[in-house]
């Protein structure tokens, strides 16, 4: 069993611009918002201006920043983004909050009981998650991706985004999923700090994913705290 590890971290620049996606959707940057000047808006984030820039020429190619010359760089809303955290749909009370992840542990094993059919292989990778927005702890997660996608997983693999490891690193494209959104009890394993007592009440997410080719390859069961997270999916401009 893979001991506890502090996953690889998405590039600055890459969560600058996640960070400023998921604030634009939540509305706490409004269509046609004109952003501070780079240098302040770096300044601000604690990071290079040359950091910055790519975060936000990563914006301009998904179409949600418009830069006029003399003039500066200005919000364009678009409802649907293919970000990294495109399927990530918790977000804080108050909306947005950068989603990252510390795996607790992956084991190759026999697919659990009860679990819907997804992928040939009678194992699975079995990935258990702590699962933060910004620096607060809102649940913990059981991934499970179908043993055939890859013959071992390390904790030292794993990035904040499974999609992109999938993607990036075993050529697993996640392309939809299906939500079962509901209430259960913590599980007996759940790091303690989540912060809810094993048996507790809390939210609960059954997903099935399945990929580019229309095959299921993996399922996922998420415990959030409701105090703390919300579960949104944005289907278009209201």
């Amino acid at each position: 069993m893979a001991q506890s590890a502090t996953p690889q971290a998405l590039p600055i620049y890459v969560q600058i611009s996640e960070r400023l996606i998921r604030e634009i959707a939540a509305g706490h940057i409004v269509d046609g918002a004109r952003l501070p000047p780079e240098r302040d808006m770096a300044a601000d984030l604690g990071i290079a201006v040359g950091t910055l820039r790519k975060a936000l020429a990563d914006l301009e190619s998904k179409g949600m920043l418009e830069r006029i010359q003399g003039s500066g760089n200005y919000v364009r809303h678009k409802p649907q983004v293919a970000s990294v955290y495109a399927f990530f749909r918790l977000e804080k009370i108050e909306g947005g909050g950068l989603p990252t992840a510390e795996v607790l542990s992956v084991d190759r094993m026999q697919k659990p009981d009860g679990a819907p059919s997804f992928g040939a292989s009678r194992q699975g990778h079995r990935i258990r998650r702590l699962r933060r927005l910004d620096d607060d702890v809102i649940a913990v997660e059981e991934i499970w991706l179908d043993g055939d996608a890859a013959p071992e997983i390390t904790t030292e693999d794993l990035s904040d985004s499974l999609y992109l490891y999938y993607r990036e690193k075993l050529g697993v494209i996640i392309a939809s999923v299906a939500d079962e959104i509901g209430v259960d009890s913590v599980p007996a394993w759940a790091d303690e700090r989540f912060g809810l007592t094993a048996g507790s009440a809390c939210g609960y997410i059954e997903r099935v994913s399945w990929d580019s080719a229309s095959s299921p390859v993996e399922f996922s069961r998420t415990w959030f705290d409701y105090n703390k997270a919300r579960y949104l999916s944005r289907m278009g401009k209201g």
